[in-house]
């Protein structure tokens, strides 16, 4: 079965050309992602980053080029950060509401504001990130202290443009259907990470036998989380639908059953991504004070910083945000007046339920139901690696986090190619 669905893909030239063509500009990430920012020595940095478990979050994020130094370091970040301000202005913001209601126009407007909105995030953020690391990768002004205000004009302008450039991959890879740009360009600077990571492994067996149980226990929790993972992502209740029979002259018309697929996880990997997201936002903007010269604003960004370095506070808010974000973003992609507005219009209802209201009230019960389980779940999932570090030298945290984007990213990936081919056999028909 899965040779026949390889060959159909292989042999669908539109699927196979889409394929290649998404291979070919994540190919191009990947060499992007080591073109160093100009005019800065990179050396310091890159040392201070291998030793820092925030910035390693951070470069899981920005799929992988913040390691690098490199002009792409931000990756995807101002545009995910832009999506979400816009996303909650539609929520608040009437105008914006009435606006996203009107189809693909009301689309297309919102996604230009987002594009326009990701130009000043990103030149702020790649202020704040050289700062940061300036700061940090040596001595008290690190390589800012050594470098004109032309050469960081240039390198927040590289950066910028690299952050744009991402935006532009993402939505090019979006456009061909199979799968979600901005998350396969974090997947794959997951991915191109793993021969670097087996080798650090190896060299760390060689030197130190024991760590050889800390690499068993993260394979195995690995294997829980994948698990977990797509028992989430693939499960879904079925509310029964029924259609009412017309009889039409001597034709009757309807009368059958069907179901309406509600799924535990339907906001997929997003939620992660985004919580992530604002997880590093405020220790990054709190580095950017934590020099300044009044007082409580410097003592105010030093205890922020203290606190997310604070592995329990840490996990509380890496927990509560991906369980509110998997809330808000099915509320976005999910409209119960809508569905049963539509399903009174084509004659449908559900058994024992009234059509209209009842109807509305009924699925936003149960889909509320749903998902406080599936976002209860993902944040368990989320956190427990971060309950594993104790016990552990591994920097579990990062891998849980990666392999939750990576087998989310892979089976949203399926389900459009598959979506893909389903397509292509209605169309024979």
């Amino acid at each position: 079965m899965r040779n026949n669905k390889l060959s159909q893909i292989w042999k669908a030239r539109d699927i196979r050309n889409d394929i290649i063509f998404v291979f070919l500009m994540l190919l191009i990430f990947r060499l992007v992602a080591h073109i160093p920012v100009p005019g800065i020595d990179s050396s310091a940095v890159k040392e201070f980053l291998r030793g820092n478990q925030f910035t390693g979050l951070l470069n899981i994020f920005t799929g992988g080029g913040l390691e690098t130094f490199s002009v792409v370091m931000l990756g995807v970040g101002p545009y995910i950060t832009s999506s979400i301000i816009f996303q909650l202005l539609t929520m608040i913001v009437p105008r914006l509401e009435d606006l996203s209601k009107e189809g693909e126009y009301g689309r297309q407007k919102i996604n230009q504001w987002t594009r326009l909105l990701t130009l000043p995030l990103a030149a702020l953020q790649a202020y704040g990130t050289l700062v940061f690391l300036g700061r940090n990768s040596g001595g008290a002004a690190g390589f800012l202290s050594s470098i004109s205000l032309f050469q960081l004009l240039t390198a927040i302008i590289s950066i910028t443009a690299g952050s744009l450039f991402l935006m532009w991959l993402g939505e090019l890879i979006s456009e061909r259907k199979v799968g979600n740009g901005i998350s396969l360009l974090i997947f794959a600077g997951i991915i191109s990470s793993i021969p670097r990571s087996i080798a650090q492994a190896l060299a760390d067996y060689n030197v130190d036998h024991s760590v050889l149980t800390s690499y068993i226990i993260f394979l195995v929790l690995a294997l829980i989380i994948i698990a977990a993972v797509i028992y989430i992502t693939e499960g879904q209740r079925n509310i029964p639908v029924s259609y009412a029979r017309l009889t039409h002259g001597s034709k009757t018309y309807g009368g059958n059953q069907t179901h309406l697929p509600l799924r535990i996880n339907q906001a997929g990997v997003i939620p992660i991504i985004f919580a992530i997201s604002l997880l590093l936002f405020p220790p990054l903007l709190a580095q950017f004070f934590s020099h300044a010269r009044t007082q409580w604003i410097a003592s105010a960004s030093n205890f922020i910083i203290t606190t997310f370095q604070n592995r329990l506070i840490y996990g509380i808010l890496y927990f509560v945000l991906v369980f509110g974000f998997t809330y808000f973003y099915t509320a976005i992609i999910f409209h119960p007046e809508q569905v049963a507005e539509n399903l009174q219009k084509q004659g449908g209802f559900i058994p024992g339920i009234r059509p209209g209201s009842e109807t509305r009230d009924y699925l936003a019960k149960v889909t509320n139901r749903i998902v406080f389980t599936g976002a209860v779940f993902l944040g368990v999932i989320a956190v427990l690696p971060l309950l594993m570090q104790g016990s552990s030298n591994l920097n579990v945290v990062i891998g849980g986090t990666s392999l939750l984007i990576v087998v989310s990213v892979v089976i949203e990936t399926i389900k459009q190619i598959n979506s893909q081919l389903i397509m292509r056999e209605y169309e024979g028909f």
